[in-house]
């Protein structure tokens, strides 16, 4: 008896193995039942470029509480993905007590820099899994408009240490053009990419599909010109530039001729505010409650790579992730990957051997936006609408990361 009890906690704390198991149901899988995203604007010149990100953040809380219905004192804690915003503990906190949610509900910021938002997600998923918490609320969020531009130094003893602690002050356009160089991505192949990823987009926006995704924001927004200042409503990305073609694309100088020739502004994620927020919990404990079950959160795996080539992380936090829950690229049904560049994206697509019809079918950051900490929930988000739509199972997102890191996470669709 005392074997069998001890083989029972051990295989609990063990990944799933195979299709079968990754999609089977059991009452302690960790559960989403809701996830939404607000508009993704344009920095410095979008809807949201006036937005405090505390303000941003209350909005999004009191659109996750009317929504999903759940009683704000069951939510134990909060964990917020953000990158630049300063005092975001502060900011965080008084935007949840200000959105209704009680002294009771704790609250912690999380950066790992564009993994921010799947690291909230994941650190609420592994509370709830210990036992620590049964409800939490995963945020990522920033306003690129309103972040500091101080510049970063590094020690003199740490920068003649290692030549790799050096490389981690490289500009990420710098990075982009190493994987470009490094790797024989071509500017063809980079701007067809990118083509391809705006047409997706327009096409997902004409048609509507975002419109699930986006919870709405109003704000205030001021008149570079006359100063004058406008209440607004947002309710839409605007960072999609219709009828954007190859042709159009082969047409814009390099974005950082000092390292190379093939990273373009039109071939590189746009810089954008904007935030995502994922309700998580065990599904017995939604099923007690009568929340929505949309989808599973299977697990998540990080890695660790040179930092002047940061941007190939998904093509090794890929096969880690697969590895780990004993799966193949042809049992997973979408990838998101995050397009920080073209550059990186075609490199990973070809390594992995990935067809292009599965990855990001409403396109990417190149056409949507990449606000920072928001990205790893923004593709939860994002991947998981798109999931229902095709009423398609098994998704699989991920990004690359500042300084050499790159992460994945797997999630099943339940709302078929």
């Amino acid at each position: 008896m005392a074997s069998e009890r001890l083989n029972s906690i051990l295989n609990h704390f063990k990944m799933p193995s195979g299709l079968a198991a990754v999609t089977s149901k059991n009452p302690d899988d960790i559960v989403v039942t809701f996830a939404a995203r607000t508009p993704l604007t344009k920095a410095f010149k979008g809807g949201l470029k006036d937005t405090p990100v505390d303000y941003l953040l209350m909005q999004l809380f009191q659109h996750a509480l009317e929504k999903s219905k759940i009683d704000p004192k069951l939510v134990e804690d909060i964990s917020v993905g953000n990158v630049n915003e300063p005092y975001i503990p502060y900011k965080a906190r008084a935007a949840a007590l200000a959105a209704g949610f009680p002294n009771t509900t704790a609250l912690s910021s999380v950066n790992r820099f564009c993994s921010s938002g799947l690291m909230a997600i994941q650190g609420i998923a592994n509370q709830i899994s210990s036992g620590s918490i049964e409800i939490g609320l995963a945020v990522g969020v920033e306003s690129m408009s309103q972040s500091p531009k101080e510049g970063l130094s590094l020690a003199p003893e740490v920068l003649s240490a290692s030549q790799e602690a050096e490389d981690c002050l490289q500009p990420m356009g710098q990075t982009s053009e190493n994987v470009g160089k490094d790797f024989n991505v071509p500017r063809e192949a980079q701007d067809r990419f990118a083509a391809k990823s705006y047409q997706k987009a327009e096409h997902a926006q004409k048609s509507g599909w975002f419109d699930e995704e986006i919870v709405p924001i109003t704000t205030k927004v001021k008149d570079p010109k006359t100063g004058e200042i406008k209440q607004v409503t947002v309710t839409a990305d605007d960072g999609i530039r219709y009828g954007t073609t190859f042709e159009s694309l082969s047409k814009i100088r390099p974005a950082f001729p000092k390292w190379g020739d093939k990273s373009t502004g039109g071939n590189s994620s746009q810089v954008t505010d904007g935030g995502a927020a994922v309700l998580l919990m065990k599904r017995s404990t939604a099923e007690k409650l009568g929340q929505t079950i949309l989808a599973k959160f299977c697990g998540s795996t990080v890695v660790g790579l040179a930092p002047r080539i940061m941007g190939i992380g998904p093509s090794l936090a890929i096969p880690k992730l697969l590895g780990k829950f004993g799966l193949t690229k042809d049992d997973i049904d979408i990838f998101e990957i995050n397009e920080a560049f073209a550059s990186m994206a075609v490199y990973c697509l070809r390594e992995l051997g990935i067809e292009e019809e599965k990855v990001n079918p409403r396109g990417g950051a190149i056409a949507l936006g990449h606000p920072l900490g928001t990205t790893g929930a923004r593709q939860a988000v994002t991947g998981l609408a798109e999931m229902r739509r095709q009423k398609k199972k098994v998704l699989v997102t991920s990004m690359c990361i500042g300084t050499g890191q790159g992460k994945a996470a797997l999630w099943v669709n339940e709302v078929l």
